[in-house]
């Protein structure tokens, strides 16, 4: 027996049949979204002559296996421009950062990074129109699951008035302003640090600083503590010691050899290490503190937090 959909793919052009399924799909979004309390106005105006986005889609699926080395991942992310700016956005934005520092815990030097990595301190955001983008990945199907609740978290944004329509751009995946925020995540960690009414994480400068030092504290951001150091292993050192789970009191670590990078011994302090070798057994080795994987919660990877904190450092030298 044919099914409807068989049947309207057997009678319609592949456009059309893609654009009934959408239009069913966003009138349940619009049910989901009003149940939820969104108001009317805020729902018709977003999701009106919204159609699937191609190039969404395409990004989406051709996303390559991640097979870069850490070394070509920290020359493409640690280039000299990218510290430059860094040092200047620092000097520019001081005062601020120190008051956030003041209201969060969160020192200048991880949100500096997290800033420059995200999005250049600001200066690319993405141009992708948020709601569309979301629609376009919950209605394919592959991640449903993940994107349909964070479209309904963009309409209460926009229901909320923190940002403007015209305004709620993002990455193709939805993330959005400079501190790279998907909905969900501008819903529990977004800031009105000024106090103007909005949380403003595309303009508002104070509110992007604020926003990213809110996450790393709620995330468990440990105040006055370093993210982690390189290191030099000994000869012979057993790389199955190693290795995010693998932690030891630093004193721990003294005894069996590691030293500082500049072969000075390690600091004496009471903090639980792990000691992470990103390229293997022959490449760079580094201790990685808790607030490391404080780092891995805002993105899930050794490449990016170690990027994070070593950017943070060179640029609040």
């Amino acid at each position: 027996m044919l099914t409807r959909r068989v049947a309207l793919a057997l009678l319609l052009p592949s456009a059309a049949l893609a654009q009934d399924s959408f239009a069913g799909f966003l009138y349940g979004v619009r049910a989901e979204a009003l149940r939820s309390g969104i108001s009317a106005s805020t729902v018709d105006r977003a999701l009106a002559a919204l159609r699937p986005n191609d190039k969404v889609l395409e990004l989406d699926r051709r996303q390559p296996e991640f097979t870069m080395t850490w070394e070509r991942y920290r020359e493409t992310r640690l280039t000299d421009q990218r510290i430059a700016q860094g040092r200047a956005a620092w000097a520019q934005n001081r005062r601020l950062l120190e008051a956030v520092q003041g209201a969060f815990g969160v020192g200048p030097q991880v949100i500096l990074g997290v800033w420059g990595l995200e999005s250049n301190y600001g200066s690319y955001t993405g141009g992708f129109n948020v709601v569309e983008a979301l629609a376009t990945l919950a209605w394919d199907g592959r991640r449903a699951s993940f994107f349909r609740p964070e479209l309904i978290s963009a309409l209460r944004i926009l229901d909320h008035g923190d940002v403007a329509f015209p305004r709620m751009l993002g990455s193709y995946a939805g993330a959005m302003g400079q501190p790279q925020f998907m909905p969900s995540s501008f819903l529990r960690y977004a800031v009105d640090f000024d106090g103007d009414g909005r949380r403003d994480i595309w303009d508002d400068r104070a509110d992007v600083l604020a926003s990213i030092a809110n996450y790393l504290k709620r995330s468990g951001w440990r105040a006055g503590e370093p993210w982690g150091e390189a290191v030099r292993l000994p000869a012979g050192f057993n790389s199955f010691e190693t290795g995010r789970e693998n932690r030891r009191e630093l004193a721990d670590w003294a005894r069996l050899g590691v030293r500082r990078a500049d072969g000075g011994p390690l600091p004496r302090w009471e903090l639980p290490a792990a000691v992470i070798l990103p390229d293997g057994p022959e490449g760079d080795a580094y201790l990685a503190y808790p607030n490391f994987s404080v780092i891995r919660r805002y993105n899930p990877s050794d490449f990016y937090a170690l990027s994070v904190g070593m950017l943070g450092d060179l640029v609040v030298a």
